[in-house]
């Protein structure tokens, strides 16, 4: 749970800490994930974790700064075989669930009548600015549809467990991309959402150790940009890639915003026994 680098993802702030009289900076992990691919690469096959993660500066309603993921990989599947299992493991729980897939261009394409993967920026950053503010009019391409994905199609999405995926390729993160059937780039990643809630965020994973390390350099211009302290990359994770990752998909899944929805609990608050205010 402790690791000398994290994450350099933009959106993701990891809780440092100091190590003894040297004052050696390690840092609680955000997800298992790294590990775990290290684990993956040394012939490890399937496996999952379930156990504690942290983020610094997230708490509210549906976020705390400790909260619990299950995080499993499987070697051999793609992403859809990784979804149908996500949704059987939802309906074990809740066996009445309704559950829908969709594509994120299909979803854009219904509440906007754009298609997210090759509209202008200047159009995103429009629509960003009515759906947000003027504060939108000149920010990036992931940051525009990722507004606009949460603030006006989340809320609307259908009860029950709703499958997205193919997300644009700016917002990759770990996962492949591909060109898809229309001449696309998009990525192999999915979320998850049960009764508009965010579940799980799950890719068909990358193995290409040097675009994973040109996409950490992306990452860090990206942190620079918006004015936060870069991240030391993870040289492990990259060794490991270049060793041999397998063909294989993961999914992370919030135990505890799961537990939020089977309980019918309207906060985080309700299911942990020391949430943050608690704390």
């Amino acid at each position: 749970m402790l690791s000398t680098t994290s994450v350099t993802d933009r959106n993701i702030e990891s809780i440092a800490t100091l190590q003894g009289a040297s004052a050696v900076k390690s840092y609680l992990q955000t997800s298992p994930e790294y590990f775990m691919k290290r684990l993956l690469a040394a012939g490890s096959g399937d496996i999952f974790c379930l156990g504690k993660a942290f983020r610094s500066g997230e708490a509210g309603v549906r976020h705390n700064p400790e909260f619990t993921l299950l995080e499993w990989y499987r070697c051999g599947w793609d992403e859809h075989q990784l979804m149908t299992e996500l949704g059987e493991l939802i309906e074990t729980l809740l066996p009445t669930i309704a559950i829908n897939k969709y594509s994120y261009a299909e979803l854009f394409a219904k509440y906007f009548n754009i298609d997210p993967h090759q509209a202008e920026l200047s159009s995103l950053q429009k629509l960003a600015v009515e759906a947000g503010s003027s504060a939108w009019s000149d920010d990036s391409r992931a940051n525009c549809l990722d507004l606009l994905f949460s603030v006006v199609i989340e809320p609307q999405l259908s009860d029950g467990l709703v499958l997205v995926y193919d997300y644009p390729a700016c917002q990759a993160a770990l996962a492949r991309c591909y060109s898809d059937s229309q001449g696309r780039n998009v990525s192999r990643r999915f979320e998850a959402f049960l009764n508009r809630v965010e579940l799980a965020n799950g890719y068909f994973e990358l193995t290409d150790g040097q675009e994973q390390a040109s996409r950490f350099a992306e990452d860090q211009q990206a942190r620079k940009i918006a004015g936060k302290p870069p991240m030391e990359i993870d040289q492990h994770l990259l060794a490991a890639l270049e060793s041999g990752l397998p063909d294989c998909s993961g999914v992370a899944l919030g135990v505890d915003r799961l537990l939020m929805q089977i309980e019918g609990a309207a906060s985080l608050d309700q299911v942990m026994p020391f949430s943050w205010d608690r704390c």
